[in-house]
């Protein structure tokens, strides 16, 4: 069977059933769960679909827009790994706050039966931790459609209001020089968010690993942990300026 006719079979089960299995799906039409998933991880590229751990889910076009899905179905494997890694580090009782960044998104998945506080800037989050045992805090001021998350000096003011027993962050490149972003509001958030967080956790796959972007916004000092898949050896520039780091 080819991939045009696996696509059709696949999206209307996700039509009638709101999510597929891998397994099931592999079993189902007699093919190998590599190509099951390298479809799954092809159509969430397109914004066709929500990947997660054991299969994929119905993408809601009013929820979670086409351009955020296909971040989060980038290094997907490897950001799942990242999570799980993260999630572990999560108590029960703790108020973390979370960024909008695309990995720290695929986090939710991995607490949803925590009972913790999450305070964040990003509409997907909400959505994805509704209805869950989490309790959420949604943090206001103008909103970025490109981003799905919410900025401004309204939102910064807002979080210096809490404090937080970890942050979970994402940056557009992190490198023995510093944290780097694409954006002054995205990192006007990230800075508040670490700095009102007993202690602040980088979640980054190799991609961002040793990358300087357009914006240096903040020493690495700036953080405690950086949990990466990366075996650059930019991570031994990490560890001697005195960051943790958890390698998956």
């Amino acid at each position: 069977m080819n991939y045009p006719k696996r696509k059709q079979i696949i999206l209307d089960k996700l039509n009638t059933h709101g999510e597929v299995d891998i397994k099931e799906m592999a079993s189902g039409l007699k093919i190998s769960e590599i190509t099951i998933r390298r479809d799954l991880n092809r159509l969430a590229g397109d914004g066709l679909l929500y990947r997660t751990h054991g299969g994929a889910m119905k993408v809601n076009p009013l929820e979670i827009p086409h351009n955020f899905v296909n971040k989060t179905a980038k290094n997907i494997q490897a950001k799942d790994k990242i999570c799980r890694a993260a999630a572990a580090l999560i108590n029960n009782g703790d108020i973390i706050f979370m960024d909008c960044g695309s990995t720290v998104f695929r986090l939710c998945q991995f607490i949803k039966n925590k009972k913790i506080k999450v305070i964040t800037n990003s509409i997907p989050v909400i959505y994805e931790l509704q209805n869950s045992l989490v309790s959420l805090n949604i943090i206001g001021g103008e909103f970025d459609q490109e981003r799905q998350a919410v900025h401004g000096k309204i939102a910064n003011e807002h979080i210096a209001r809490y404090k937080a027993t970890k942050a979970f962050l994402g940056v557009d490149g992190v490198s023995h020089n510093g944290l780097f972003a694409n954006s002054e509001l995205e990192a006007d958030i990230t800075l508040a968010f670490a700095k009102h967080s007993a202690k602040t956790y980088l979640l980054c796959d190799d991609s961002k690993i040793g990358k300087e972007s357009y914006l240096k916004f903040a020493d690495l000092k700036t953080i405690d942990m950086i949990i990466t898949d990366s075996r650059s050896d930019e991570l031994v520039q990490f560890k001697k300026q005195g960051i943790e780091i958890i390698s998956i």
